[in-house]
């Protein structure tokens, strides 16, 4: 296939629209169901891209979760807890912990499940009947991988009444090094930004405490590799292999650590027993379920348990969750990475990350308070390492 006619671009009223291989060569790709649009194939490559180097970067399956052109969540194969199951809403999925393929998308999918909803999926690996059946299930727009298995396939080609959009992708496929667009009729030309994030870019800590632990060299290559990917400015908050919460779009980048800050807070807090332990109606289904949850971790949490409220989604009317309770089991995070597109100018935002358990920071490093950034850091116990790359995507 050398072209593929979308039925529109990003909006209905732009019409023509096609994708195409500019030397006249085939796609890199098969559409196995469906007929994906323009916005979905701008996620389903930038999302492919990004699980491929995770992989590459890590050796473990990888997964995520893209909603307009920036990843919603993002992780490598690696088993979860019992409360993280409850969490991501896969503890009643059979042969999770035998498929870490699955693992990874259960972790990017419930990291921030309002915005995945209506999302593209990337898979680093060949489809298993357990990712498909966690796929199958939720609101969801197509999926790109390298492959499916016969039974995955079948799976999948059920949902949206038989339209949901399948894309193959080769997976030896290297695009050519400079990349072109066009904007406002002008074309732009690039080198490709194939810059390899591993381990080696962690190497200059400039903190007092230098000892970046296996966990958290693991978590920041997970937040850079993700934030190269994101459109910028962006931070990326990582745990345990996973992207736990993603700032992006902002104008001012303490504007993205807090958004950041605040969708790892909530993932947090998702998994306290106050919230595990809610007890649901069985008519209110799964996104109901998280959008209940998102308001009751907040500010207007009287719309779903209020008294004339309550009766709507739960078995037993739950108490507030306070905000002095809150704020306490939030004190008891530590161990979170975070990971920066762009230098930090200022010191606020190491304030502001401090107050989310974030203990490992890797940024480029270049600001002119460079030193009030680090001794920040060294007032807050956190090791900061300065990579000396710019991620900027747009």
């Amino acid at each position: 296939m050398k072209e593929f006619e979308l039925k529109y671009g990003c909006n209905p009223n732009q019409k023509p629209s096609k994708i195409f291989m500019a030397d006249g060569s085939d796609l890199p790709i098969e559409i196995l169901n469906g007929k994906p649009g323009y916005i979905n194939f701008l996620d389903a490559f930038n999302s492919w891209q990004l699980v491929k180097e995770l992989k590459e970067a890590l050796g473990l399956p990888a997964a995520a979760s893209f909603k307009h052109v920036s990843p919603a969540g993002a992780a490598v194969g690696i088993k979860l807890t019992d409360k993280e199951k409850k969490a991501c809403f896969v503890d009643d999925i059979d042969g999770l912990d035998d498929s870490l393929l699955a693992c990874a998308y259960a972790r990017a999918r419930g990291a921030d499940r309002m915005s995945s909803f209506g999302d593209w999926i990337a898979l680093s690996d060949i489809c298993d009947v357990t990712t498909a059946k966690i796929a199958a299930r939720e609101v969801s727009d197509g999926i790109i991988a390298p492959g499916y298995t016969a039974d995955a396939l079948e799976i999948l080609k059920c949902k949206r009444k038989g339209a949901y959009n399948i894309v193959k992708i080769d997976e030896n496929y290297v695009p050519e090094e400079l990349e072109r667009k066009q904007v406002f009729g002008i074309t732009f030309e690039q080198k490709r930004n194939s810059l390899k994030i591993n381990e080696e870019l962690l190497s200059n800590t400039v903190t007092a405490d230098k000892v970046l632990p296996d966990f958290a060299k693991r978590d920041l290559t997970v937040a850079l590799i993700t934030l190269k990917y994101t459109q910028s400015n962006s931070v990326c908050f990582a745990e345990k292999g996973q992207a736990i919460g993603v700032g992006a779009g902002q104008q001012s980048r303490v504007h993205c650590t807090r958004l950041a800050a605040g969708k790892a807070d909530l993932w947090h807090l998702r998994q306290s027993d106050k919230v595990l332990g809610l007890e649901f109606l069985d008519s209110v289904g799964r996104p109901e379920r998280n959008n209940v949850i998102d308001i009751y971790l907040s500010e207007d949490f009287e719309d779903v348990i209020g008294e004339n409220n309550w009766k709507k989604f739960f078995k037993v009317r739950p108490t507030e969750f306070t905000p002095t309770e809150k704020k306490a089991y939030l004190k008891t995070v530590t161990g979170v990475s975070l990971g920066s597109d762009a230098f930090f100018p200022f010191d606020d935002n190491i304030e502001r990350a401090s107050r989310s358990g974030v203990s490992y920071i890797a940024e480029p490093g270049g600001s002119i308070r460079d030193d009030a950034v680090i001794d920040t850091c060294n007032k807050k116990g956190i090791v900061m390492a300065f990579t000396g790359i710019r991620l900027f995507h747009h």
